[in-house]
């Protein structure tokens, strides 16, 4: 019969105290039959590595060693140095978002949010608008569906099967049946400013501005805070371009089609 090795004969133990040369003698025994056929394996130590310098780099070069990681999300354009903006729009708490712009750009994150595995649901007075889309997107996969207004049924959205619901419901939007919730975000389309505006952009985590008129850009600028340059570019925006701000940040990104959504949107268009 076997028996198992002891802990201590497993990881080695030092010669006792008082031992004499005897331990000193037994260690040298052991090196010289280190490739015995009896050698036992010196457990839970490995080989023996290479012995290189340390490594060290100055404190004021550290942040060369950075990875440019950006955000999680969907990319919906790039920035004034045309890196790419992203927007991580699945989120495990509610998330609002007010678009005020153009059906295009509302179709382009519908096709994007698709793509990142979400299930979108368009609440929309004007369903032939989106039925070439609804049929394209998913490769035949149901992800986008299509529901009169105030008809949207119950999404049952989760961590695995995120929702974007999109409402598309004119000037006016009433009040909607689902509204956002945990992996549930919801995007409000206004054509323009509105008098349900300001309220849909107080409560907003995210708001989107397109090209609007001088007085509705002043008063977006008076509504979300911003500084007199930047609410004053929002007449004089180019189709596709749209101002992203949160109470904290704000950022110009312009959208552009990929061949496949050109093919299937047409050009970026502010208006419809």
């Amino acid at each position: 019969m076997s028996h198992a090795a002891s802990p201590s004969s497993s990881f080695g133990t030092p010669a006792r105290s008082g031992s004499g040369g005897t331990g000193r003698a037994a260690s040298r025994g052991a090196g010289s039959r280190g490739t015995g056929r009896g050698t036992k394996p010196r457990f839970g130590f490995g080989l023996v590595g290479p012995r290189r310098d340390r490594h060290s780099v100055p404190l004021d070069q550290f942040e060369a060693l950075a990875l440019p990681v950006g955000d999680d999300g969907m990319v919906i354009g790039v920035d004034a140095e045309s890196r790419p903006a992203v927007l991580g729009i699945n989120r495990p708490v509610p998330y609002d978002i007010t678009l005020i712009g153009g059906l295009w750009t509302a179709q382009v994150l519908a096709l994007r949010a698709a793509a990142t595995g979400a299930r979108v649901a368009v609440e929309t007075g004007r369903a032939q608008a989106w039925t070439a889309l609804a049929q394209a997107a998913g490769g035949g996969q149901p992800c986008i569906s299509l529901h009169d207004v105030g008809r949207v049924p119950p999404q049952g959205a989760s961590a695995g099967s995120p929702v974007v619901v999109i409402r598309d419901c004119g000037m006016r939007p009433p009040r909607g049946r689902v509204v956002s919730a945990p992996w549930q975000s919801v995007v409000t389309l206004l054509p323009y400013l509105s008098p349900v505006a300001p309220r849909l952009l107080e409560k907003s985590s995210l708001v989107g501005v397109q090209r609007v008129s001088p007085d509705e850009a002043t008063q977006i600028g008076r509504i979300m805070s911003l500084p007199r340059h930047e609410y004053e570019a929002l007449s004089t925006l180019a189709d596709g371009v749209t101002l992203w701000c949160t109470p904290s940040d704000r950022q110009f990104v312009m959208t552009q089609g990929t061949d496949a959504e050109t093919g299937l949107l047409g050009a970026a268009r502010r208006m419809d």
